[in-house]
Formats: structure tokens, sequence, C-alpha cells
């Protein structure tokens, strides 16, 4: 069997693999109740709203940027196609994103997963996902791996008939729910490390960096800064809010804002905080890297990730100059500083190296 799809020659963008395969799958399957996880643009979720005219559709994200994406696509799609007559009063789709999937009832749960995604959130949105299905839903898997064992064994703790659909690049599983699970496992992680004298408590979720440990990059930025009483303090793509915490906790009299893409981030850091006793610890979702009062922080740290071609590094060291008053300072770390070294000397000025084992830590004054 190929992995050619029926899904609308329109569409301009080609989905991921295993999302492809999924909704060559689904497309057969009743359900008029959809909700649908993505690795791309959603295209299995916004193809199945636009073949059922009388279908609900959620499709989720955790990241706030890849939901912009999707949402842009669906209002592309709206624009491109003709007029057509009112659908079912029922007929809706809704890009979300949150920390967790909606709560309704579906009929039809569909999780696209890959060889490269992280284990352990896979497992939470499978079981997140089936815990929605009424009796006699159906969760539909998918994975770019024909050689999978790994999803499959992930699907048997179910206790259902698992079907299964090969492709040339990809395979899809379908399962019928029968019964509630027994068994609700909690993905959740708290950790504590020492900080200066100070233990810190961090709370984790599958999907958030760094999941059940503090990231060696966080503990070398940490290291690398300091602040002091009265200063304000963001973090930009801020994870569970480790950072934040423990330089907020140095002293009294810090504001502190920390922001990410990542719904779940947020929520961990704001958990964090409560639970640290640090009021005065905010959180905000953006993939803009906004904040309230611009130009008005007095120091800005950031941990980007190491991909992209440093385009997300560019993200973040823009939001911190957007963020910083005059004679800020910025603290990044990395394992290539030559980048910043060669980026940052047009806008901002005294950039040195903070050299360490793993880990280097850029400073550099607004």
């Amino acid at each position: 069997m190929t992995n050619e799809t029926s899904k609308p020659a329109s569409h301009p963008l080609p989905a991921r693999t295993s999302e492809a395969a999924l909704y060559d799958v689904a497309k057969d399957l009743p359900g008029t109740r959809i909700l649908s996880t993505s690795l791309g643009r959603g295209q299995a979720a916004r193809w199945l709203y636009r073949d059922r005219s009388d279908a609900s559709v959620s499709l989720w994200y955790l990241d706030q940027f890849q939901q912009r994406l999707a949402m842009a696509d669906h209002d592309a799609d709206v624009k491109a196609l003709p007029e057509t007559p009112l659908s079912e009063p029922h007929h809706s789709l809704s890009i979300v994103c949150d920390t967790d999937l909606p709560e309704d009832e579906v009929d039809l749960a569909l999780i696209p997963c890959s060889v490269r995604g992280e284990a352990e959130l896979q497992r939470d949105l499978m079981q997140q996902a089936y815990s929605r299905l009424v009796i006699g839903g159906r969760l539909v898997t998918s994975v770019d791996n024909v050689n999978d064992r790994w999803l499959h064994d992930q699907l048997k703790a179910y206790g259902a008939k698992i079907s299964v659909r090969h492709f040339d690049d990809a395979v899809v599983y379908v399962l019928r729910k029968e019964q509630a699970l027994k068994r609700q496992r909690n993905f959740e992680c708290e950790f504590t490390f020492r900080f200066r004298g100070q233990t810190i408590a961090a709370i984790t979720r599958p999907g958030v960096f760094s999941h059940r440990r503090l990231d060696a990059g966080a503990k070398a930025l940490m290291d690398a800064v300091t602040v002091e009483s009265g200063q304000r303090l963001i973090e930009i793509g801020c994870g569970c809010g480790s950072v934040t915490m423990a330089l907020a906790m140095q002293t009294g009299g810090i504001h502190s804002l920390a922001i990410d893409s990542n719904a779940r981030a947020i929520e961990c850091t704001r958990r964090g905080a409560k639970k640290n006793g640090l009021v005065d610890l905010d959180a905000q979702l953006t993939c803009e890297g906004d904040c309230d009062s611009p130009a008005s922080y007095d120091v800005a740290v950031g941990n980007p990730p190491y991909f992209a071609n440093f385009q997300i590094a560019r993200l973040f060291v823009d939001a911190a100059r957007r963020a910083l008053r005059p004679s800020g300072r910025l603290y990044i770390v990395t394992k290539q500083p030559e980048w910043y070294e060669e980026n940052l000397v047009t806008e901002w000025h005294d950039i040195r190296v903070i050299a360490g084992k793993q880990y280097a830590v850029v400073e550099a004054w607004k």
C-alpha cells in the first residue's frame, strides 16, 4: 500500500508523513466530534473538517507559534475556496493552544507521532485522547517509522484490539474504545535543586524544556548572572522557569517576568513560582517575545534551542532588545558563542564570552 492520500488538491503545503497517512485512514472512519493533535499545520484535522459538513473539530497545539501557523493556513483555505452553502449548525473548527487536550467527549481522536518526538509527551497525549473518547469511539495514531514497535507496544496497554495499516513511510494504528482506563498515569514531575544556598522546587510536564531535570545550560546561565534588589528580570523561553526562580530567590525586591510560546511552560512556571513563594514573578504566553512594559527591564536571560540555524536565537535576542532599558544586560547560554560575537556588534556593546566546560554564556549591554 502506498502513502497516496485523497487530501484536497488545493492545499499548497504537504502534510508530515505520519499525518498524511493518518488522514488517509481516518477519512474512512465514522465520527462527527473529532479531536486531533498535529506535528505541523494540522492538515489531517482541517481536511476532515472540510470533508464533513456536520463535524465539530478541535485541533490542539501545545505551542502558540504552531497554532498561529495552522490558523493562518486555515484562513488561506477559507479565502481560496468558492462560496458554499451554509454548513450544519455543529460544523466548526477550533484551533487551540492549551496545556491539555479539550475535555469534551469525542467520537474520533487523531494523534500523529514522530520517531523523533518526545516519547513521554506522545504517551501523555494518547492517554488524554483515549480518555476523551466515548465508548465505541476510535483512537487513530501514526508514526513515521515503517519498522515501529514502540508505538504499537504503548497501545497494547489500552486492552483493545489494534488494527494496523502499513504505508511506504508510515504505520497507522486504530483501536476502538471498549472501556475506560482503569488507571491514569501521571506524567508530571517535581524536582528540587540547590543554587547559592537556596533550595528551589521546579515543576515540569512532558513537552516542557527540560522535563524531569535541571538542564546543564540553564545551570551555566544562572551561575553567570547576578540580579540586585529592585531590578527587573525577564527570561525569554523560560521552560519550567528554573532560571527565573533561582535568580529571583537570591534577594528581595526583584520583579520577574518569564515568557514562552509553550502553554505548559507557562503553567509550570506559575506553579513553581507559587511553590517557592515568589509573588512578584509573572509568566506570560507569547510566541513573539512580547512583554509588558518594554524598555524597562534591567536583565534579560535566555537559553535558545540549538536548531533552526540561529533563527530562534535571533528571536530571543530581538525580544531582549525590546524588553531591556538602555544599559540593560543580556545573558545568553550557548555552545556556539561565535555567532553572537559576530551578530550582536551592530546593536549591542561590551560583548564578552564567559567560558565554561560545556557551555559558554554571552554577556552584552544594550
